[in-house]
């Protein structure tokens, strides 16, 4: 199949992005049910004992009856400090002060909405890396049901095969990368697609084409 739909999540791992560059046309829905416990609002990046998760505190967390887009974002720190989180485990990187300063302008940037803050963040990485952008945003309720418009019923289907506790689909890559604590830690696969960009710059594309 040429068409994929998928969950947006928050800087979303590097297998997320290899699995959904294998697909022409990638559709993320404004109106799938919230989940608990997902890659929506939480991301892991590579720190000195291992990974390290970061996740978006939201309003009303517990409730899976609303829909994506409706899901809010707490105010508070947690831009300064995932940033500052981010820096602190980046900063000895190839690349990361190369988007050091557009990366923290991102995070000063006020959006309330998780989908909206999701969709900034993928759009900044997609532009750094120098991808194509496969991605059509869902943006009416009536277009999930109408096949003429969403064929959904022909898509493959990846919503929520990437959270975590999964194996984080660890099958979609088959290549591995000097992280920064590789010499410690070991390859971490599973990683947010920021560890890669840091680590590899605008090369971090050839690691997510088919067969890489």
């Amino acid at each position: 199949m040429n068409s994929l739909i998928i969950d947006l999540q928050y800087f979303a791992n590097v297998n997320w992005f290899k699995k959904a560059y294998n697909y022409k046309h990638v559709y993320l829905s404004k109106y799938e049910m919230h989940a608990k416990m997902s890659f929506r609002n939480r991301t892991m990046i590579a720190g000195a004992d291992g990974p390290l998760r970061l996740t978006v505190p939201i309003v009303d967390g517990r409730n899976e009856r609303q829909f994506y887009k409706d899901v809010k974002t707490v105010d508070g720190r947690w831009r300064l400090e995932h940033f500052r989180a981010i820096a602190s485990c980046y900063n000895r990187s190839p690349w990361f002060e190369y988007y050091r300063d557009e990366l923290a302008d991102l995070y000063k940037m006020p959006f309330a909405n998780l989908f909206e803050w999701n969709l900034a963040c993928q759009n900044w990485v997609v532009e750094k890396i120098g991808l194509g952008n496969p991605f059509i945003i869902v943006e009416k309720e009536e277009e999930i049901r109408d096949s003429t418009i969403f064929p959904f019923m022909e898509m493959d289907n990846a919503v929520n095969e990437f959270h975590p506790g999964s194996d984080g689909g660890l099958l979609y890559i088959t290549s591995n990368y000097t992280q920064v604590f590789h010499e410690k830690t070991g390859f971490i696969a599973g990683l947010s697609i920021l560890d890669l960009l840091f680590c590899k710059g605008p090369s971090a594309k050839n690691l997510l084409r088919p067969g890489s």
